[in-house]
């Protein structure tokens, strides 16, 4: 009797899981300057529109040497670091408050659905007249710009949990509280981060625009003040410290994630 052919079957339970690449976006990034430096070098673009990222290096190097760059930076990570947590942590818990009970729901969601599309922006003569032109109204503006999108996204996330493994807990007699702690948060988790990389954003832009606004000392500042005279290494120096603060937060909340949903697999 002959004998049959096994044909070995590919592991297919990853499902569309991605899997991390390493050094691409660093290769990227590098091309996108190098063109840039060619192109202003070579004249294909006008140096009033670009200028060289040499230069915007050296300038970079010359802030830090100087000590100027820690002036600017040190007030505004303080500000960016009090405004977010005020706004972040408000936003989680009133969040999961509208999740779990339709009545905190019912009389939050029309005042959320009211203050989430106001620019906030818009807002920041009320807070200077509310909360002064000192560190007051910086703090409430970045409060309130993190606040918005967090809530939406954290009770957007309670609301995905499956409903499965709750009615499981019941049945195992959990109590009310240990289905929150052990099933309800850790399955909302994943929503609320990513909602966080949405706040840190917005906070961001925030931050510069309150700094634009009666600041002495932070990044906000130092690019208003590069853009009056119409330095274009100054200022392009000051958005690549921001994209930098971006992308150090942005690193910080998949580190927390990698760690914090390690569950996940």
């Amino acid at each position: 009797m002959p004998e049959l052919q096994t044909t070995p079957v590919p592991f297919r339970g990853g499902g569309f899981r991605l899997r991390r690449v390493r050094g691409v976006g660093l290769a990227v990034f590098v091309l996108l300057v190098a063109l840039v430096e060619w192109g202003t070098r070579s004249g294909a673009i006008s140096a009033l529109t670009l200028p060289r990222p040499s230069d915007v290096g050296t300038t970079l190097w010359d802030l830090a040497a100087s000590g100027m760059l820690f002036t600017h930076l040190v007030p505004s990570l303080s500000r960016l670091a009090v405004g977010s947590v005020l706004g972040i942590s408000a936003g989680i818990g009133i969040g999961v408050l509208m999740g779990l009970f339709s009545l905190v729901r019912a009389g939050l969601a029309p005042v959320v659905a009211a203050l989430f599309p106001i620019p906030k922006i818009a807002l920041l003569p009320l807070f200077v007249i509310w909360f002064g032109i000192d560190e007051g109204s910086k703090y409430a503006l970045i409060a309130l710009g993190t606040f918005t999108p967090t809530v939406v996204a954290t009770y957007g996330a309670v609301d995905t949990v499956d409903r499965t493994l709750i009615r499981m807990g019941q049945s195992f007699g959990l109590d009310w509280l240990s289905i929150v702690r052990k099933i309800v948060l850790p399955g909302a988790l994943p929503g609320i981060l990513s909602g966080l990389r949405v706040s840190l954003a917005i906070g961001i832009i925030l931050l510069v625009a309150a700094e634009m606004l009666g600041a002495e000392h932070g990044i906000g500042a130092y690019i208003l003040q590069a853009g009056s005279l119409y330095d274009l290494e100054r200022l392009f120096a000051g958005v690549v410290i921001l994209s930098a603060l971006g992308v150090v937060t942005s690193a910080a909340i998949g580190w927390a994630e990698r760690r914090l949903l390690a569950w996940r697999g």
